[in-house]
């Protein structure tokens, strides 16, 4: 496995022999310097360049960063609503386990996206000077109330599709609702309390990969709970282990901001789920 500096090395050589390559630079984790390094990091880089369209056009030009195994054209994918004449990339897994996402832009594209990031190479000085290394562009921003009870609402309501979706047992229905309406909920009211006990500097990370370092044991237990197989008595299971973890989240949270909690939705909706869950199969009314 090619180590770090032999990439870097390759990287800035590709830019510095290139003439339609003015800029380059690194972006992603391994410009943060609080993210645990470890083999799998990729290198997000990015190439500003006059014109994308001679890398667009030449299949061949790579070639030259390795050996793939394979790879992605992200702008060619049919999901894509990009301009690829701003901006164009390779994801590219190599065959010594390095991985490289690279993009070519242009100069207004590139300097209009730019967050935390370190040059590599700048021909015209085209670069802004990057400031002090931080992640505080992803650090949890405080709630307004608003925010708050937008959130709660929308996690104790979506509970009542979950409870007949598992009636009904239309699960891939209930795990799609679990987890693209209800989970987020739930992960940003945990944000939230590790944002508050950290004055609102610390990043939880994407998908919250790092809240196992800032919540405590039981409460991360608790939270890794409520995931579940997509089998009927583990859902229901999952499910109110997110009730009990969110109502607990949301209490600390309301209390510690001093905003309003609607505890009477919360109680109605956990009741009407409890009350599916014992509803007969034949059953001819809800009540």
């Amino acid at each position: 496995m090619r180590s770090e500096q032999e990439m870097l090395d390759m990287i800035k050589g590709t830019a510095e022999k290139d003439e339609n390559i003015r800029a380059a630079y690194l972006e992603g984790s391994r410009t943060n310097p609080k993210v645990p390094r470890d083999i799998f990091q990729d290198y997000d880089v990015v190439y500003i360049v006059s014109d994308t369209a001679p890398f667009r056009e030449d299949r061949e030009w790579i070639n030259r960063f390795g050996e793939r195994m394979y790879m992605q054209y992200p702008e060619e994918g049919i999901y894509f609503e990009g301009d690829a004449e701003q901006s164009y990339g390779w994801l590219i897994q190599f065959s010594d386990g390095n991985r490289l996402d690279l993009h070519v832009c242009t100069k207004e594209y590139a300097l209009s996206h730019l967050e935390l990031y370190r040059t590599l190479i700048d021909k015209d000085g085209i670069m802004p000077k990057e400031a002090e290394s931080s992640d505080a562009i992803y650090w949890v921003k405080k709630p307004l109330e608003e925010e708050f009870l937008c959130t709660c609402n929308e996690f104790w309501w979506c509970l009542n599709n979950v409870g007949k979706g598992l009636w009904r047992k239309e699960l891939p229905y209930v795990m799609d609702m679990i987890d693209f309406n209800i989970r987020p909920m739930l992960k940003r009211l945990l944000e939230w309390k590790i944002g508050m006990e950290q004055e609102f500097c610390v990043s939880p990370g994407k998908a919250g990969k790092y809240m196992g370092k800032f919540l405590s044991e039981e409460e991360y237990q608790m939270f890794l709970a409520t995931y579940s197989a997509a089998e009927e008595s583990a859902v229901w299971k999952a499910v109110f282990s997110m009730c009990g973890l969110f109502q607990r989240t949301a209490l600390e949270v309301s209390e510690k901001l001093g905003f309003h909690y609607n505890m009477a939705e919360a109680d109605n909706s956990r009741r009407f789920l409890e009350h599916v869950k014992t509803l007969p199969r034949d059953a001819e009314e809800i009540y």
